[in-house]
């Protein structure tokens, strides 16, 4: 991806702490007709492999997992975006010399694809990734609470993937190019639009 030093990530921890916080990624790939595309949750195990492994799975009917065996990847995870007013500016009042641009956060991760048809992997996978979601819940879900047959049933529908990541690039673009005066309207003016870019330009620092 296009990378500007300014806005350049190359922290493993960042970029992997982005990944645990969205969990959700589009899965990208070479299909018999093409490009194909799936948003999926993933799991990291970041002390797998150098940059770590993920983990997902998808609906067998799903054709994307058919040519995914050894095939290299590529998962985009997206974190917060927004539109990027000029009229946020301190320059736009002194010069005029502004135009729009867009902020956001991208992790894009690639790794040769492995397929898992095991149940007893696939049961594992999927209640780590339940884990994740519902321990914070008061009132929590788990696997075990719907009956065992069901939970066989879905199993035998769904298809294991692993991903260990062999390259991986982070971008944070949050407005590190503006001096401070325009940085600090940027944050005003996103205030009641966008809390979390807004608190992404103003905390974040990339070195």
């Amino acid at each position: 991806m296009y990378q500007p030093a300014h806005h350049r990530e190359d922290r493993l921890s960042v970029q992997h702490e982005a990944i645990d916080t969205l969990s959700f990624g589009l899965l990208i790939s070479n299909g018999g007709d093409g490009l194909l595309a799936n948003g999926l949750p993933f799991l990291l195990h970041r002390s797998e492999g150098e940059r770590g492994t993920l983990y997902a799975h998808m609906a067998r009917a799903n054709t994307q997992w058919q040519n995914l065996e050894d095939q290299k990847v590529l998962i985009v995870f997206q974190g917060p975006q927004s539109y990027i007013s000029p009229s946020f500016y301190q320059t736009k009042r002194e010069t005029g010399k502004v135009v729009p641009t867009w902020n956001y956060v991208m992790v894009q991760a690639r790794g040769i694809a492995k397929i898992h048809e095991d149940v007893a992997w696939l049961d594992r996978q999927i209640e780590a990734l339940t884990t994740k979601h519902e321990t914070h819940r008061t009132q929590s879900w788990a696997v075990s609470d719907a009956p065992g047959p069901y939970i066989e049933s879905q199993l035998r529908g769904i298809i294991g993937i692993e991903i260990k990541i062999d390259s991986i690039e982070g971008k944070w673009k949050v407005s590190q190019n503006r001096h401070e005066a325009d940085r600090l309207g940027v944050v005003e003016g996103l205030a009641q639009e966008n809390a979390d870019m807004a608190e992404l330009v103003k905390n974040y620092r990339n070195k």
